[in-house]
């Protein structure tokens, strides 16, 4: 506890620290075989070399060949990127998504029709196609994605803004709802789909304001917020996400979402080995987060990493680990 890792770092892999300077550059040196587990690296150094939190610098110094690679391009630099002439792109369809999610405890969202609406008032390919370019496959609002091996296939939902409406007015709000989703700007497109859904909700005669935040000040207040747009990484499994994210009184449990049947049914569904026939336990699963409408989710995203021609043996992970290891220079 307490130890400087910069100093004394611990770790088992191909590589170690060799130089760690804060806002420059982080240098790893190839250990000796005899002092890693698998098989040898390629590469004798990888140096990571700090532009800030600017895409166009990152893009830039691909587009000088300063650096080799640039672990992740958002989508918002894939034009530029996919003009370089010496550079690869990897594209990967994952379990990294946005949801807007809305606190149960608290008004409006404590009425289940409110939440409902909102959820009927996304379209989630559309917004796909205007916040991410296409690039990736819509959501259905349960938070398991068709790339974790769990994933049940059920009815697609619909976008319904007369029924929203509708249901709006039975909620109590005749004249209209006004709303206020809290979201980071540190990722350009949680902006387009949020101003995107915005321009949804509108004929159902819900107002959406948008509180943009830096994205230090959205995490500091991430699941404290009655509606927020939060983004979630990619895990292997759905039911990884499930157990984090919306059992009853987990930690991460933003929406405050607490329902002992939706519990169960997670309990049967991690408890099941075998993958079949967990997807028929997270069938039930999906369908009752689907159906107590706790979050609105747009898409799952693809992710990008851009590389020059150079680079070998290198895959984009899903979570963006970076595994060198097996990676050389032609």
């Amino acid at each position: 506890m307490g130890a400087d890792f910069s100093k004394h770092p611990i770790g088992t892999g191909a590589y170690a620290l060799k130089e760690f300077v804060v806002g420059e550059k982080c240098v790893l040196a190839k250990r000796p075989a005899k002092d890693y587990w698998g098989p040898e690296a390629y590469l004798d150094t990888i140096t990571y070399i700090d532009h800030g939190d600017d895409p166009s610098a990152h893009l830039a110094a691909l587009a000088s060949k300063q650096v080799d690679m640039v672990h992740e391009i958002g989508v918002e630099s894939l034009p530029g990127a996919e003009r370089l002439p010496h550079v690869v792109l990897q594209e990967l369809i994952t379990a990294q998504t946005g949801v807007a999610r809305m606190q149960v405890t608290q008004k409006p969202f404590d009425d289940v029709r409110v939440r409902q609406a909102v959820q009927l008032c996304m379209d989630q390919r559309r917004l796909l196609e205007l916040a991410h370019r296409s690039k990736g496959e819509p959501a259905e609002h349960h938070h398991v994605a068709p790339s974790q091996p769990d994933y049940a296939a059920l009815p697609p939902r619909r976008q319904d803004q007369a029924r929203a409406k509708q249901l709006v007015t039975e909620a109590g709000y005749p004249t209209g709802l006004t709303l206020t989703v809290a979201l980071g700007a540190a990722d350009a497109w949680h902006i387009a789909v949020m101003q995107a859904f915005k321009e949804m909700c509108a004929p159902a005669g819900i107002t959406l304001n948008l509180n943009v935040m830096p994205g230090p000040s959205y995490w500091e207040v991430w699941d404290k917020v009655p509606f927020g747009f939060t983004s979630w990484t990619h895990r292997p499994l759905g039911v990884m996400t499930l157990e984090l994210g919306y059992r009853s009184d987990v930690p991460w449990n933003e929406t405050r979402y607490a329902n002992p049947a939706f519990d169960q049914a997670l309990d049967l569904a991690t408890a099941t080995i075998d993958v079949n026939a967990r997807r028929q336990h997270m069938a039930v699963v999906q369908k009752i987060l689907q159906d107590d409408a706790v979050i609105a989710q747009p898409f799952w995203r693809s992710i990008f990493s851009a590389t020059t021609k150079q680079v070998q043996g290198y895959a984009t992970h899903p979570s963006l680990y970076h595994h060198f290891n097996g990676v050389w220079l032609a």
